[in-house]
């Protein structure tokens, strides 16, 4: 009796395990049609992940992390989905160009705001800036134009862009002041003959530009005519003595062509007063020839006419005389 019950319990079990079996197969081969239909892979490892240093609830993977950060810092700073859905990274239009670029931090706005607080009057003062103008607080860097318009004062926009300007003046300068090409050129010009009166060239006036910025302030003031210029000026000026440079230049190619034309023509009426001169001859000869040959015919009917008079006797000449004068009267008398 027990035996039985203890097969019978078996069996069971055995049933059991089959069902349990059954199913696990068919959830598998339900999960792996979902896989299938999805695109994805069973095999899932787990991505490495990173906690956001804006806000600490969002778990975000690295791979997508910076992107995150970037809207997130964002959204922590009160723009919404629609400004920063306007906004555009300008870096990607500079990367293969020589435009230079700079990029403003909170806290060397606010030093650069500062500083030209200092330096402004304290009383209110026609044509400047005074300090009340000036923002007090440090403030994020705007990231539009709305921002930039709504967080920094009229001063402080300036203030910016003076810093800006500077900065880059003084990229410019050192740019300037390596080049090479720029000091061989004096050189080679400073050996020539002070009394050499040419124009001044490209390099020469970039010259005269950095010697003028590197001078102290009293004493580019005394030299008006220098501190008056503008850059648009000094670029005309650069213009100009390329474009004198130029019209010299084909100045000489015009006098070289007239030059080269004035030999073909003289070479070519040198050719035309030889052939007239042997047609002339030519002609000269023939006109003998033929004046000659008339002359000779004259000669000859003379000489014919001569012997017929010679021929005749004088009672004809005397009948002929009659005849003429007859013929004449019977003229004059119609």
């Amino acid at each position: 009796m027990s035996d039985s019950l203890e097969t019978k319990t078996l069996q069971d079990r055995l049933d059991r395990l089959q069902e349990l079996t059954e199913f696990t197969e068919n959830c598998k081969k339900q999960l792996n049609d979902i896989f299938e239909s999805l695109g994805w892979s069973p095999d899932y490892k787990q991505e490495a992940v990173e906690q956001c240093p804006y806000d600490p609830d969002h778990i975000v993977p690295v791979r997508s992390m910076e992107k995150h950060k970037a809207s997130c810092r964002l959204r922590k700073m009160g723009y919404s989905a629609e400004e920063q859905a306007e906004m555009y990274d300008p870096s990607v239009c500079y990367e293969n160009t020589s435009v230079r670029s700079f990029t403003m931090d909170k806290s060397t706005q606010h030093q650069v705001i500062l500083q030209a607080r200092s330096a402004a009057p304290l009383m209110k003062m026609e044509g400047v800036f005074w300090q009340g103008q000036y923002s007090g607080q440090p403030v994020d860097v705007p990231q539009n134009h709305k921002r930039t318009l709504c967080d920094l004062t009229v001063a402080d926009r300036l203030a910016l862009y003076d810093h800006v300007v500077g900065v880059f003046g003084q990229q410019r300068e050192a740019a300037s002041s390596s080049n090479e090409d720029l000091y061989v050129d004096l050189v080679s010009k400073l050996q020539k003959d002070d009394k050499q009166n040419e124009p001044k060239t490209h390099l020469e006036l970039m010259a005269e530009m950095r010697d003028y910025k590197r001078r102290r302030q009293s004493y580019r003031a005394k030299n008006v005519h220098i501190t008056k210029k503008s850059y648009t000026e000094v670029i005309r000026e650069v213009i100009n003595v390329h474009s004198d440079e130029l019209a010299r230049q084909w100045r000489e190619e015009e006098n070289e062509e007239e030059s080269t034309r004035s030999e073909h023509s003289s070479h070519r009426r040198r050719l035309d007063e030889r052939r007239s001169a042997s047609s002339e001859s030519h002609h000269s000869h023939s006109r003998g020839h033929r004046s000659r040959e008339r002359s000779q015919d004259r000669e000859s009917k003379k000489k014919r006419k001569k012997r017929e008079r010679d021929s005749h006797s004088p009672s004809d000449h005397h009948h002929d005389r009659k005849k003429k004068k007859k013929k004449r009267k019977e003229e004059k008398e119609k």
